[in-house]
């Protein structure tokens, strides 16, 4: 009986990960460095430096630390959408938490060739 997948669906992880963000616009397209706070399957939100338009494209790569992947290093390649950006106080820096939403993403192993 395959009765948990809704349970699934809207599982939240408490995650400090590095997220690398690129916001693709006409200017440069450099990467930023930001931190995850929470994400789940749908979404998640992450604090940066940067404050990039509601509404704005993301392209954002995080590494799942090989506890969470039980060995092997995963990159997880995103693309998703600024829901909403907010100050946020973080070590006494005014820093920018993002809320954005996941429209696509593939897993990337780091190590694929290696069996």
């Amino acid at each position: 009986m395959g009765g948990n997948t809704e349970r699934r669906t809207n599982r939240r992880y408490d995650l400090s990960l590095p997220v690398l963000v690129r916001v693709p616009t006409e200017k440069a397209l450099d990467s930023q460095k930001g931190k995850t706070r929470d994400i789940s399957t749908r979404g998640l939100y992450f604090v940066m430096d940067q404050d990039p338009q509601t509404g704005s494209r993301l392209d954002l790569v995080l590494t799942l630390p090989t506890e969470v992947t039980s060995g092997t290093e995963v990159m997880v390649h995103a693309l998703g959408r600024v829901l909403r950006v907010e100050p946020r106080m973080e070590d006494g820096n005014t820093r920018m938490g993002v809320a954005a939403v996941i429209e696509r993403y593939d897993i990337v192993r780091g190590e694929a060739a290696r069996v």
